[in-house]
């Protein structure tokens, strides 16, 4: 795991009721690498945050950490 992954990983199981379920996967896309955040459905809603600010926070965090534009994907457990 890349270290923006593993930042990545570590600032949303600060957020979450149910960390063990955290998973941040790191996909390669045409548009350029993708971190792909799962979490539980109770914890969705915390790591979206209001109106999205705190996922916007996330990505903001995690493109400074990064030497090239990242994308993050939050998803729940349930999906895919």
């Amino acid at each position: 795991m890349s270290a923006r992954a593993e930042a990545l990983d570590h600032l949303v199981r600060g957020i979450v009721d149910d960390p063990d379920a955290v998973r941040v996967t790191e996909k390669s896309t045409r548009r350029g690498p993708l971190l792909e955040v799962r979490v539980a459905p109770a914890d969705l809603g915390r790591v979206i945050g209001r109106s999205g600010r705190t996922a916007r926070a996330l990505r903001t965090v995690t493109t400074a950490l990064s030497e090239d534009d990242v994308r993050v994907d939050i998803v729940d457990v349930d999906r895919r």
